[in-house]
């Protein structure tokens, strides 16, 4: 990159699967709109996260300013609805990349699933994960402001992209001054959301759907005007959500509503979760786990280098995503948290490779997967049925992988039969 293109704006073209995406934002999930608020400040909590850990070895990160939090604000006026965090921030190549294409497995084969019906092709956008772009489905312009944690504040970048006129498909990227790190989108609302311009229905869509985010999400007070004869709002903060961590709560604590949201955050998917499983095992080895089966397999199920879906914690503070040695590769499906009371908080993949902490936490969350999946075999008969059309193929892998747990995992197989009408793998080995 030349410095002239880092001094000047520059007028960049999407990727073309991005520009799909977008005109599927736009037309197929309007009855889903809420979920755009989910999906920001879902990655703004993400963003906090990655700065935490960060700064474990390099604690200037926080800039003198360690109390993370997301902020959600709106002004009528200029028909504008904001969500900033003082996360770790991204620098202008990580804008590009992240903001302007889909570096994502299986986005050839998701794209050529599409059908043109907006009802089908609104589930698949579900299943495939929606992120950054669904603030398209509320909004005509997007503006993104942010600067990486430890970079100068002149090195900041404002992104914007418009989809109307002329430069639909098209987006800004130029450096701004930026004192504060992290980053600010500012959603231009289209003429139809201004229900969206109210205190009272952003804070029920944040408690909807964002209640268990770790970081607290702010809001301006409100208070009555009797002179005004309308609510106001003051200078003074509000935490919205509960800001606490989910799986740290007693289960007895927590609705099956609860639950299914937070796997839909964890699992960056709309839909609810097939089944799940939530304990804490105490001993020599202290952790939580809270494993979620999908109820549809992701689009790069296939592939067996991708980076699996289960968050590593240490006592509630964010190590890693995707920490592929706490799961075997054939139960790569499994969503979900495990937060350990042992593991060192500097703990590092290299770390993870020879740990005989993670073993145990290893075996111990494959025991429960499976333990889940006899009951669901034995109990709910069509739920596990349901299951073995998803992922059947995916758990057969175990047999040849997994000494340990071989007789277990037979016992989980399914067949087809010749004795059957159907072709439906339906039949165990014991039957």
């Amino acid at each position: 990159m030349t410095v002239e293109q880092m001094s000047s704006a520059q007028t960049l073209n999407f990727q073309a699967e991005v520009k799909q995406l977008l005109h599927l934002m736009i037309h197929s999930l309007y009855s889903n709109r809420e979920i755009f608020l989910r999906e920001l400040v879902s990655n703004a909590s993400d963003a906090c996260d990655k700065l935490r850990f960060e700064a474990l070895e390099n604690s200037a990160l926080f800039e003198s300013d360690s109390e993370l939090k997301i902020r959600v604000a709106f002004d009528k006026t200029s028909r504008t609805l904001s969500i900033s965090d003082n996360g770790i921030g991204m620098s202008r190549d990580e804008v590009v990349t992240n903001l302007g294409t889909i570096a994502k497995s299986g986005t050839k084969e998701f794209f050529g699933k599409l059908t043109g019906d907006q009802k089908k092709d609104a589930h698949l956008i579900g299943q495939f994960g929606v992120g950054f772009y669904s603030a398209f489905i509320v909004a005509d312009k997007v503006t993104v402001r942010t600067r990486r944690a430890g970079l100068a504040s002149t090195e900041a970048v404002q992104w914007e992209c418009s989809m109307t006129g002329d430069s639909a498909g098209e987006y800004t990227v130029q450096p701004i001054d930026k004192a504060d790190r992290g980053t600010e989108i500012t959603l231009h609302l289209r003429e139809d959301q201004n229900d969206l311009l109210s205190s009272w229905k952003l804070r029920s869509i944040i408690q909807k759907y964002s209640d268990h985010i770790l970081q607290p999400i702010v809001m301006k007070k409100e208070q009555w005007d009797e002179e005004k004869k309308e609510q106001v709002i003051t200078a003074e903060d509000e935490t919205v959500n509960k800001a606490n961590a989910l799986w740290a709560r007693a289960k007895s604590d927590i609705t099956d509503e609860e639950y299914t949201e937070f796997y839909k955050h964890v699992g960056h998917d709309y839909e609810p979760p097939l089944a799940w499983t939530h304990s804490k095992v105490e001993g020599r080895h202290e952790y939580t786990q809270l494993l979620y089966v999908p109820g549809h397999a992701p689009f790069d199920l296939w592939d067996r280098q991708a980076r699996h879906g289960v968050k590593l914690y240490v006592r509630r503070v964010f190590i890693m995503d995707d920490a592929e040695k706490l799961m075997p590769l054939y139960l790569r499906f499994v969503r979900g948290v495990v937060d350990s009371n042992d593991l060192p908080l500097n703990v590092s993949r290299e770390i993870l490779q020879e740990s005989k902490d993670i073993d145990t936490l290893r075996a111990g969350c494959t025991k429960k997967v499976l333990g889940l999946l006899e009951d669901m075999a034995e109990n709910d008969k069509d739920k596990y049925a349901a299951f073995w059309k998803e992922f059947g193929q995916v758990l057969k892998e175990g047999v040849g992988e997994d000494f340990a747990n071989k007789a277990k995992i037979a016992g989980l197989l399914r067949f087809a039969s010749t004795h059957a009408e159907t072709s439906e793998e339906l039949v165990s080995l014991t039957d």
